[in-house]
């Protein structure tokens, strides 16, 4: 019982930072597509700077709409591919290696926010948590399973 309600406190865990991450990507794919002017608290950094910078797009599509993407399809493993044969077997590794990815690809757009442009934006803050939190529930929920297949055969 105790490996369950783990594996769902980790699949919650995910899901939850999945759906807050879509919001905030979202979010800055509108403010990105339509040049709506985008909120940054006073004091936190200049998010307009970071969105309007030659970084905040790869090949002329927007970081945030990228984002976006990796979010629903976190989202899609986390609800729908359970369902799927096929995808069922690999579904948690396939959650950590988007996880990862975002996470990788976070910590870079990060680094590019110190150092490069020398400012930073709240909303891609608030993202790079979440593919954080995903990525550590990601394994803790591989972990969880890996203990659980192991707990079977001990029983057989």
């Amino acid at each position: 019982m105790q490996i369950s309600l783990n594996r769902d406190r980790n699949r919650s865990a995910i899901w939850i930072a999945s759906l807050v991450g879509l919001l905030v990507s979202g979010y800055l794919t509108y403010v990105k597509l339509f040049h709506q002017p985008i909120y940054c608290t006073p004091g936190l950094g200049d998010c307009e700077t970071v969105n309007s910078s030659q970084w905040s797009e790869l090949w002329g599509v927007p970081i945030a709409l990228l984002g976006m993407v990796s979010y629903l399809a976190i989202l899609f493993l986390i609800f729908v591919a359970p369902g799927i044969s096929f995808l069922k077997k690999y579904n948690d590794y396939l959650v950590l290696g988007t996880g990862t990815f975002g996470f990788l690809f976070s910590l870079y757009l990060t680094y590019l926010e110190l150092f490069v442009i020398k400012t930073i934006c709240q909303w891609c803050i608030v993202s790079a948590i979440c593919m954080t939190i995903i990525f550590i529930f990601s394994i803790f929920a591989i972990r969880k399973s890996q203990f659980q297949q192991k707990a079977k055969r001990r029983r057989k």
